[in-house]
Order: C-alpha cells, then structure tokens, then sequence
C-alpha cells in the first residue's frame, strides 16, 4: 500500500500558481477544497517545482517562498534551489 505524500495550502491569490504547478507535474493528485485551504494528496511523492510555478507567477519564484500559504504538509522533506518535495522514500 503507498503511503501519501500530502500538503495543504491556503486557498488565496498567492497560493493558486503553485497549487497549478502541483496539478500539472504530480499525476495522479487528489484535491481536497475546503474554506480557506486546498489538500492535495499523491501517492509516495509529491513535487513543486520552481520552473512550473514561475511559469505561471510569470516571476522568479523561491521554493521557500510555499512557507508563505503552507498550512501543513506529510511527508519527508527534500527542499532544493529547484524544488520542494515531499516523499516517503528514503
């Protein structure tokens, strides 16, 4: 059984490229809408990745800047210059 990779997100103006991005790059996400916040859920891993959300900000963007909407996340994180991961894999 695969274990989920999760992250929760505000659901704002600032959040809505990135929760885009994750829509695009991660087959296979579920969404969870709820007032004021978004989960989404993929099974084993779940990427972010820079070259997507600036693609859709039309801005540089810093993978760090997510701590501005996240609200909770699951999963062991791998945050890099390119992108912000959450795995269950070692």
């Amino acid at each position: 059984m695969a274990q989920i990779a999760s992250i929760t997100l505000l659901h704002n103006d600032d959040a809505r490229p990135i929760i885009e991005a994750i829509l695009a790059d991660n087959p296979g996400v579920r969404v969870l809408n709820m007032p004021g916040a978004v989960k989404l859920d993929c099974d084993d891993e779940l990427v972010v990745n820079r070259a997507s959300v600036e693609a859709r900000l039309g801005r540089p963007w810093e993978p760090q800047e997510i701590q501005l909407v996240l609200i909770s996340m699951a999963g062991n994180l791998d945050e890099d210059d390119d992108w912000f991961k959450l795995s269950w894999k070692h």
